[in-house]
């Protein structure tokens, strides 16, 4: 997962650092949202034990909540990629949908969050996607 999250972070940086600000419809204005795909087994578990859906709700209310106060949407989702002897690994995982706020720092915020979910579930990667306009 860690080269799999490399490769599209690395193309998604790319492609905002090049895009021009979208033209966004009526109704809709510029603001970034976020995706945080979050997994649920532990680094080198190989599609082992999983994080319990206590422990991401308790995750959510802690670090998520604070951090994005206007509100997240939690999806159920399932990833996989090559692990370790090419062996492929899937495992459950919760998306996390996020309208980055226009202020200062939301990036900073984002960042904070994903370094919170590696440390406590010992997770090798979180990887996250942004697009740009949003109806409000």
């Amino acid at each position: 997962m860690r080269l799999a999250g490399a490769v599209v972070l690395a193309m998604a940086v790319a492609g905002c650092a090049t895009a021009p600000a979208p033209s966004c419809p009526a109704g809709q204005e510029h603001m970034r949202t976020a995706q945080l795909f979050l997994g649920g087994a532990p680094r080198g578990a190989g599609g082992g034990s999983r994080v319990r859906e206590a422990d991401i709700r308790t995750f959510v209310d802690q670090e998520i909540t604070p951090r994005f106060p206007n509100g997240v949407t939690v999806l159920d989702g399932g990833g996989q990629w090559r692990g370790d002897e090419n062996r492929l690994i899937r495992e459950a995982q919760k998306v996390v949908l996020i309208v980055l706020p226009p202020a200062r720092g939301a990036q900073d915020r984002l960042d904070a969050v994903r370094s919170a979910y590696r440390a406590r579930f010992k997770q090798d990667a979180v990887l996250v996607t942004q697009a740009a306009c949003v109806a409000v």
